[in-house]
């Protein structure tokens, strides 16, 4: 019985039930207080008596008083707690020392034991065990064949043992308990694969462990299976998520061979730090400091700092088709982004970026600049309210190879849209003042220039529903706009654009080749008016049905609506408004209501009217209501559009299509139906026919439209899962007008149980530069990610 309990148990060690399993039918127990004073023996005969005549499964060492002049030098006992023994085979005190065989179960306070064998010392407190050695407290778990408790340091002593604190697990030659949840090993294996061969370990001569803390190994090597892949003197490596270490050994053409390190590690309790020390092959050595700072009532407020400098062996290494010169060897990057919460309702940000280089965020944090290639500087503070809300802010050109909207400053009173004196007409308002300055790069040929303005703008809306169905806002506005200064277009040369997608009021920058005169001061003012309107119409079909299809039941819902806006400028020729909020290329149409039209130094009369109708086809699926089909269709009929001077805009259609939750279509088209215009199709399909098959195709179309590029990008992508074990991924991208293969992915991913790993390849050719090459290799650990020797060669993720 006793094999067949023990073995069991050691199967499922982590499970605590066996922690606090009662003793055994027919098994006796007996629980009495471990006296603070210490233990009297005479007070232990006659229960010790009493179990030898009765053979009971539990002998308990009795409390009695012990005066303080009883006996000199007299043992203390641990807290006041009870113990609890039972057993199920033989069982003996004498001499102080109290014996239980076969089975045995202890528990005190908040740790159980089980052993084959247990005596228990009173003059020292330590438990000798022996055979099964299992021993629960809080969640941790230590198995060795024998040891050492003591019941009041709570310490272990182990010749083999094993600790088990998910998620990671220890064993080693020789575990000795230093102090409470603090334990030495000596020849021992660190690992966070639950298993008795696991895929990796970390064996160390000496492991300090500190629980929830930090562990300490000294002579450490890696090994992958039974494989070493790599050695330290000495690691530390802390169980806190604020500390991690990390070892990237990486490959880009543009970096060469590289070796990437980090340390995360907590400060205080808010502060967070990470050092970085980087090497690579053509570029050299590279250190960096970041740190996280939680801060202001309830750590609600935080700042970020990011600090990185690399003395760049290549400055001028380039495999883009972007030239670049005067790049200089000393590069760095300073940045701040921080949150302040003062109040419930102010909040203060600041999003600050000083570089080298415009090129330096390119090179060394590549997915960052994908998503922001011209960071921003800024500082703002917000009062928020149900009724308004007022920001200042303060931008500024702290790199002079970008150009910037310098706002220093800029105030603005935005008023929420809310029903007039509790009536049906609403008002909606926004006024600001801003000191601007246009900052152009140095050495561009352009000339700077700014002003101040102070504009406001107010708007009434008249929301209502006429014969139940019918939704009609009309909507009438004023704005007035200040101009401290203006272009002096008696002595400007300009050459209106031919582009009819581009206003022919908007002067191109000045330039010390075609400098512009300035003006005094002016005043502008805006009445802008229309309406919008739509209504529904439905149908229900409730015997469309069909599992291929997930349908069930079919609800079409058709939502006509329609947009016009007129809008006349009065005070001075637009094209002498010096332009900060100015007009930018897009292949989209415009917003034509204020004040979502925010371009406001681009203002000049238009009168145009939007049509369009909206289709969705919506069905039940799980409890819920889900749109299966929708097709939006609108267009412009421009009667006069500064920003479209043709008769008609372009016709859209925008169709999402997600049949099934495995499959999803979208096709977003503009083509010039009515008029001269430009054609843009943006395709993307999803779809996963099995469970283990995902592919995605794309496709971007544009032709003919005169501020961008005309293309064809194909866009191919896919993961099969082979088994639970293996899977492929690819990705490829093509552009077709100029027969470049520009993106090849490859990918293969293995699971090895405790570890993810895959192992890719990447291709990217730089139209008109030389073709990149990168390698990628990364592992990922599932159970205790922060804790490894990190190996990710994808340069995509650097600085992230």
């Amino acid at each position: 019985m006793k094999k067949t309990v023990d073995r069991q148990v050691n199967q499922d060690r982590t499970r605590m039930d066996f922690c606090l399993k009662p003793p055994r039918i027919g098994a006796r127990q007996h629980i009495l207080p471990l006296a603070s004073s210490g233990f009297g023996f005479a007070g232990s005969l006659q229960f010790s008596t009493l179990a030898f005549a009765m053979r009971t499964l539990v002998f308990l060492f009795a409390a009695i008083f012990a005066s303080a002049g009883l006996i000199r030098g007299e043992i203390k006992g641990p807290e006041n707690a009870p113990i609890e023994i039972t057993s199920t085979g033989e069982t003996t005190y004498e001499n102080g020392l109290a014996t239980a065989r076969d089975n045995v179960a202890i528990h005190i306070g908040n740790t159980d034991i089980y052993a084959d064998y247990a005596q228990y010392n009173t003059a020292t407190h330590d438990v000798e065990l022996r055979g099964h050695v299992r021993i629960y407290r809080n969640a941790s778990l230590y198995i060795a064949e024998s040891g050492v408790y003591n019941t009041e340091t709570k310490k272990i002593r182990a010749i083999t043992g094993r600790t088990e604190s998910q998620p990671y697990f220890l064993s080693g030659q020789n575990v000795t308990s230093i102090s409470e949840n603090a334990y030495l090993i000596r020849d021992g294996s660190f690992t966070t694969h639950d298993s008795p061969k696991p895929d990796f370990h970390l064996h160390a001569r000496k492991i300090r462990l500190y629980e929830k803390d930090r562990v300490i190994m000294q002579y450490v090597t890696a090994y992958v299976g039974n494989v070493p892949v790599f050695w330290w003197p000495y690691l530390y490596q802390s169980l806190n998520e604020a500390f991690s270490f990390t070892i990237t050994p990486a490959y880009l053409s543009s970096w060469g061979p590289s070796i990437l390190t980090q340390v995360t590690f907590p400060i205080t309790d808010d502060i967070r730090g990470r050092v970085r020390l980087d090497y690579r092959g053509r570029r050299g050595v590279a250190l960096g400091f970041d740190s996280t700072i939680d801060y202001g009532k309830d750590k609600d407020s935080t700042a970020r700092i990011r600090t990185y400098y690399i003395q760049d062996q290549n400055p001028l290494l380039n495999e883009t088709a972007t030239p670049r010169k005067d790049v200089p060897t000393g590069r760095y990057r300073l940045s701040l982004e921080d949150r302040t919460n003062f109040t419930d309702d102010i909040y203060g940000i600041a999003n600050l970026t000083k570089l080298s280089d415009p090129f330096v965020m390119q090179d060394f944090y590549q997915g960052e600049f994908r998503i922001d290639p011209v960071p921003d500087n800024v500082i703002a503070l917000t009062k928020t309210d149900p009724f308004y809300t007022i920001t200042g802010i303060a931008r500024f050109q702290a790199n002079e190879f970008f150009t910037t909207t310098e706002r220093l400053p800029e105030v603005v009173l935005d008023i929420k849209r809310h029903a007039l004196f509790g009536g049906p007409i609403f008002y909606e308002g926004e006024t600001g003042f801003a000191d601007l300055r246009l900052q152009f790069p140095k050495d561009s040929g352009f000339e700077n220039y700014g002003t101040t303005r102070l504009d406001t703008f107010h708007q009434l809306t008249y929301p209502n529903t006429y014969f139940g169905w019918l939704s009609i806002v009309p909507r009438v506005g004023f704005r007035g706009t200040y101009y401290g200064k203006t272009w002096d277009l008696g002595s400007t040369v300009f050459v209106p654009p031919s582009n009819p997608l581009e206003p022919d009021f908007i002067l191109p920058p000045p330039t010390s080749a075609n400098p512009v005169a300035f003006n005094g001061d002016t005043f502008r003012t805006v009445f802008n008016t229309g309406a919008e309107a739509s209504f529904k119409i439905s149908r229900t079909w409730e015997n469309v049905q069909s599992r291929a299809f997930g349908l069930d039941g079919l609800l079409h819902v058709i939502q006509p609506f329609t947009n016009f806006s007129y809008v006349e400028e009065n005070g001075p020729n637009p094209t002498s408004i010096l332009g900060f909020d100015r007009f930018q290329p897009s292949t989209q149409l415009r917003a034509i209501d204020f004040p979502q039209f925010t371009t406001i130094d681009s203002i000049d009369d238009w009168t145009v009217w939007r049509l369009g109708v909206r289709n969705r086809l919506e069905t039940r699926r799980d409890d819920r209501t889900i749109t299966w089909l929708e097709l939006d269709t609108f267009f412009d009929v421009n009667f006069d559009n500064p920003y479209d001077r043709t008769d008609y805009s372009n016709f859209f259609n925008n169709l999402r299509f997600t049949p099934l939750p495995w499959v999803s279509f979208s096709v977003n088209s503009q083509v010039p139906a009515f008029a001269k215009g430009f054609t843009e199709v943006d395709t993307i399909a999803s779809v996963q026919p099995l469970a283990n098959l995902q592919v995605s195709v794309g496709h971007r179309y544009l032709n003919d439209n005169p501020f961008f590029q005309n293309s064809s990008l194909f866009l191919v992508g896919g993961y099969y899962r082979i088994d639970d074990n293996w899977g492929v991924g690819v990705q490829e991208q093509y552009e077709a007008t100029t027969g470049i293969l520009e993106q090849q992915r490859y990918s293969i991913y293995r699971d090895l149980s405790s570890w993810v790993a895959s192992l890719g390849a990447v291709i990217r050719d730089n139209a008109g530069a030389s073709t990149e090459y990168g390698v990628l290799f990364t592992i990922t650990l599932k159970a205790f990610p922060k804790f490894g020797f990190d190996l990710n060669f994808d340069p995509t993720s650097e600085g992230q």
